[in-house]
């Protein structure tokens, strides 16, 4: 093993990004099951009224930015941790 390593191994902020990375990962899923919840709310709006709901629109925009913030930082090409660590992301 080499000692680069072995350095990375015993680097405490490799741990501390990988919990966030644990945490994000189970914010993730809370975001899916949101999305689906939009989902058929904006359905059932457009079925009863005919048009889609503002309010569900921007707030539809905004989570899916923060889906990819999530993914951002999950695989690395992002060292900006996505919300709670950060503001919740605009549309």
């Amino acid at each position: 093993m080499s000692e680069q390593q072995e350095k990375s191994y015993k680097n405490k902020s490799v741990w501390l990004r990988g919990l966030f990375m644990l945490m994000f990962v189970f914010l993730m899923g809370v975001a899916k099951f949101v999305t689906l919840v939009v989902v058929v709310l904006q359905f059932l709006a457009v079925l009863l009224t005919g048009e889609t709901n503002e309010n569900l629109l921007q707030f539809g925009k905004s989570l899916s930015v923060y889906q990819y913030q999530i993914v951002l930082y999950l695989t690395y090409n992002s060292e900006l941790r996505p919300f709670p660590a950060a503001d919740w992301p605009q549309e």
